[in-house]
């Protein structure tokens, strides 16, 4: 990546504003720089502050407005005062910063083996590279369908196959007492596309192949049969009112009152969004539980194992050394336990003990070891943007698109964006 530097107006601008308490900035301290909500959740500033007064060491803890993060965080990888470490998702933002040149493949460290295998799986690349050190909180994303409201209904029996689900979605439908079969947030939600495409790339052994072929340019979305038949179902389930007549309107903070009241019966979403966005109505979280996701791309349905936020290390950093030594603190077992005590998540690491986990996820945990798949779409397919498949399914849902022809948009889409970053084939 060419070297990039901020305007002189702006490099004179402390870049500590944003340090624990207004602390100014420490040339002699580690800089951590992540976007502000992330920084903000309470296990990141417990261990921060458990690392401070352990060590009595500083750290310039650099937040950025999430709106800005992205853009905001690669002029600051090329300024002198760049950050140690920096917090990132391994999603296609990603490919901005040139990741094999700027940060360290951490592969090798000693922590690794601690790491459950999905949340290794997360963060490493397709090359290989251990890309950072996962400390967030993870979650299993499937299908949370409401139990209680099954059963009233008469239709509480287990769910295995396509064929089942789509059952099970007509029922709900024929019953005048539940308004939505499936909850499909179509205003401004763009995950449940991934959920879909996991299958269809993670599997082995054709997969993979299918994965290095696309990212090479040398097929497309058009030549994968299962990608055209999830558009196809998708659009079946909307022109077959499984997702009730508003699902256009329907956004983020509609999700919990239509799940709460048992307006919905279902939705494709994750386990700790019950523990930090869910308001109790009618029915609990305790009303929930957990089946697979079915899109019409894995007979027996899928997981999604965890989307975590990494620390990754500056390659070009003085103080990478200092960095590698901050995150084996961070991934011995006595300091992320006091970081995660009482914290709704999957365990991240073997050794995690103080962490909550959910009923749900634990009362399907045969389920869940069967059939979950590390998150592939969203990590490992060059181009990637789950807003633009969204949107381009949303012109389908407003008949300006055929399935062929939100294949076709989704492909140009990821086409052009592995173009932009360089990416050879395209």
């Amino acid at each position: 990546m060419k070297k990039r530097f901020l305007p002189l107006a702006l490099a004179l601008v402390p870049f500590a504003l944003a340090g624990c308490g207004g602390e100014k900035y420490d040339p002699n301290a580690l800089t951590v720089m992540g976007k502000t909500s992330d920084l903000n959740k309470p296990y990141m500033t417990e261990i921060f502050d458990h690392f401070k007064k352990t060590t009595g060491e500083n750290l310039n803890i650099v937040k950025i407005e999430d709106a800005k993060f992205e853009e905001e965080a690669l002029k600051r990888l090329g300024s002198d005062r760049a950050p140690d470490i920096l917090l990132h998702f391994h999603n296609a933002d990603l490919n901005n910063f040139n990741v094999e040149e700027n940060f360290l493949d951490l592969k090798g460290e000693t922590w690794v083996d601690d790491l459950t295998e999905s949340a290794e799986a997360y963060c490493t690349d397709a090359n290989g590279r251990l890309l950072g050190l996962p400390f967030w909180e993870s979650s299993v994303s499937g299908c949370y369908y409401n139990k209680t409201l099954l059963d009233e209904l008469g239709l509480a029996k287990k769910v295995n196959t396509q064929t089942d689900f789509d059952g099970l979605c007509r029922a709900l439908l024929d019953d005048d007492r539940c308004k939505i079969p499936l909850l499909w947030p179509a205003k401004g939600c763009s995950w449940m596309v991934q959920f879909g495409l996991d299958p269809v790339f993670a599997d082995d052994p054709e997969g993979p192949e299918l994965l290095a072929r696309l990212n090479k340019n040398e097929i497309s979305y058009a030549d994968i049969p299962a990608v055209g038949k999830m558009v196809a179902w998708i659009a079946n389930a909307a022109q077959s009112g499984w997702f009730g007549d508003k699902y256009l309107e329907t956004g983020w903070d509609d999700i919990s009152p239509a799940l709460a009241s048992g307006e919905a019966a279902m939705t494709f979403i994750w386990d700790t969004w019950f523990y930090t966005d869910f308001t109790p109505g009618k029915y609990s979280k305790e009303d929930f539980a957990l089946m697979p996701v079915f899109m019409d791309t894995a007979e027996g349905g899928t997981y999604e194992g965890g989307n975590l936020n990494m620390m990754m290390v500056n390659a070009k950093s003085e103080k990478k050394e200092r960095a590698l030594e901050f995150l084996n603190f961070c991934a011995t077992p006595e300091n992320y336990n006091v970081a995660f005590n009482g914290i709704s998540t999957v365990s991240v690491f073997k050794g995690q003990t103080t962490n909550i986990q959910s009923k749900m996820v634990t009362d399907a945990a045969a389920s869940i070891a069967a059939l979950e798949r590390v998150s592939t779409a969203s990590t490992k397919i060059v181009g990637y943007s789950a807003e633009e498949a969204v949107g381009a399914l949303n012109e389908m849902f407003r008949g300006k698109r055929t399935v062929k022809e939100v294949v076709a948009k989704m492909d140009a889409d990821r086409k052009a964006a592995a173009k932009k970053l360089g990416t050879a084939g395209f």
